[in-house]
């Protein structure tokens, strides 16, 4: 049953969201820079730590996402939320305090194991908004995590600049995540009510997970999810070494990799929204076919574009509709199970959503290696397509009778 304040809760969890979002991006900018001033030589080993360090988090959140999904169903996605919230803010805190590159990784990995906010977030609203708003609630969602996630970097490198000292940085963000429990905990309010069958929620995870996975359209989400994320991320460590074979006044490297990933994130937020609302009329299973279909079509050319002008409209175009995807399957995923579900659900779908967002990168930087930055793109490209296809055939709309 939805929340009577649903629009409340709504406006208030897409703030937090991008809170949080922005507490998980805002040390991208610097984190080399702090590992070096961990003492570690030469540079060819801070591009280790920083890329172990950088997807440790990603990987230990899709381990434990199904176990927090489990418990958000038995005691409320809000505690889930608060739970995960003040993890961030303590580990990042301790980030703040790592004394050897051993500690960052360790505090790292400690707050991937104990977050899984993205995944608390999504259930909250997924069951407390009414089933025809799904779609355009968690589009605002996904807007919320993407205004983070571009101002983040941003924030961050203005404050290690200003600051002139890497942990203030990570004490600031530390706070942040704190206002985001505070805002949380004082004025959004869930309407849960605990399970009526105790005796299956108190059976074992794994048995609960067996029972789950046999359901039809559960491998069939976590392959969406998984291959969504691939392709949104497999494409990130290419971007910038891409932009400056295009380039030809190095002056405006920067300037023109940094336009790259903007004009992809600004698409993104403009379209997330108005994609969601669109698929509560036409439906999520038919916006997902066009939202894919429509980034493989603008992937596949930039493996043969000459021009920076050329590029930056087809990462344009790919950001329009990588907007509709996930939003669009969070939705899908809300309406083809049950309420009570739908903690568990989420946490296991985020685990797919985790394993592509670190399978995405390491990929993509090994085509490139490997076959030209070209290849990059076409593989992505066949990703998106294969993906719609595996829409296409194995995913449906509604819950199976």
């Amino acid at each position: 049953m939805p929340n009577p304040g649903w629009q409340r809760t709504l406006w208030l969890m897409v703030v937090v969201q991008g809170v949080m979002s922005l507490a998980f991006s805002i040390s991208g900018p610097f984190l080399p820079l702090f590992i070096i001033q961990l003492g570690v030589r030469p540079l060819s080993r801070v591009d280790v730590w920083a890329g172990l360090i950088a997807s440790v988090n990603f990987l230990l959140a899709a381990l434990v996402s199904p176990v927090w999904g489990n418990i958000a169903d038995r005691v409320g996605r809000q505690a889930m939320v608060l739970r995960s919230s003040l993890a961030v803010c303590a580990f990042t805190a301790l980030m703040g305090l790592s004394r050897n590159v051993y500690q960052l990784f360790a505090f790292r990995a400690l707050m991937g194991a104990f977050s899984g906010f993205s995944a608390a977030a999504i259930a909250l609203v997924g069951t407390q908004v009414p089933e025809d708003r799904l779609g355009f609630s968690l589009g605002w969602m996904a807007s919320g995590q993407l205004i983070g996630g571009l101002v983040g970097p941003l924030l961050g490198g203005v404050l290690a600049d200003r600051l002139h000292d890497y942990r203030y940085v990570f004490f600031w963000t530390s706070a942040m995540a704190a206002l985001g429990a505070i805002l949380c905990a004082s004025f959004v309010r869930e309407n849960f009510q605990k399970p009526a069958d105790a005796t299956r929620r108190a059976a074992p995870l794994w048995h609960q997970l067996a029972e789950l996975g046999r359901h039809p359209s559960l491998l069939p989400m976590f392959v969406v999810v998984l291959l969504a994320q691939f392709a949104a991320f497999g494409v990130q460590p290419v971007i910038s070494l891409f932009v400056r074979e295009l380039m030809h006044d190095p002056r405006w490297l920067a300037t023109a990799a940094g336009a790259a990933f903007a004009a992809t994130g600004i698409a993104d937020l403009l379209a997330s929204p108005w994609l969601g609302k669109r698929s509560d009329v036409l439906g999520y299973r038919r916006v997902l076919l066009i939202s894919l279909l429509g980034a493989a079509i603008f992937t596949i050319p930039q493996a043969f574009t000459h021009s920076i002008g050329e590029f930056l409209a087809l990462r344009f175009g790919v950001g329009m509709f990588l907007g509709g995807i996930l939003p669009t399957a969070n939705a899908l995923i809300g309406r083809l199970f049950a309420a009570q579900q739908r903690g568990q659900v989420f946490g296991i779908t985020s685990s797919a959503m985790f394993l592509g967002m670190f399978l995405g990168p390491l990929s993509g930087g090994l085509i490139a290696a490997r076959f030209g930055f070209p290849a990059v793109f076409l593989t992505i490209g066949a990703c998106l397509l294969f993906n719609c296809l595996w829409v296409w055939t194995r995913v449906q709309e509604s819950p199976p009778a």
